[in-house]
C-alpha cells in the first residue's frame, strides 16, 4: 500500500496529501502546527509529503537520503524536473519520430536551406 501511495503521489500529490491527512496522523506527527501542511497543500504538496516522510521514518531527523528526497521533491514542485511536459505542450514530435522530407527554397537561382 505505501508503494502505491508513493507512485500516486508523483502524479497527483494533492490527492495523496488529502488521503494522508484524512485517514492518518502522519502529517500531525511531522508538523507541530497545521499551518505548514495547509500552506504545503497549496504551494509545495510533494515537498510537504517528503518532509513528513523524512520526519516520521527517520526519528524526527532530516539526514542522509532524506535530504536528497526532499531536494528532489522540491525540484519537482518548482518545475525544475518536468518529466517531458514541456515537449508535450509545444507539440514537438518525440525524438524517435522521423522528420519530414527536407525542403529547400530557390531564391534568384540560388538554393537556400
Amino acid at each position: 500500500m505505501p508503494c502505491l501511495l508513493g507512485c500516486l503521489a508523483l502524479s497527483a500529490p494533492r490527492f495523496v496529501f488529502l488521503l494522508v491527512f484524512l485517514f492518518s496522523d502522519y502529517l500531525g506527527r511531522a508538523y507541530e502546527s497545521n499551518v505548514w501542511p495547509f500552506l504545503g497543500f497549496f504551494f509545495l504538496p510533494l515537498t510537504t509529503l517528503a518532509y513528513a516522510a523524512a520526519m516520521n521514518e527517520n526519528n524526527g531527523q532530516l539526514t542522509g537520503v532524506w535530504i536528497v528526497l526532499l531536494i528532489v521533491a522540491l525540484a519537482i514542485d518548482l518545475g525544475i524536473i518536468r518529466f517531458g511536459s514541456k515537449r508535450r505542450r509545444r507539440g514537438a514530435p518525440p525524438p524517435s519520430a522521423p522528420s519530414g522530407p527536407s525542403r529547400s527554397i530557390d531564391v534568384r537561382g540560388e538554393r537556400v536551406g
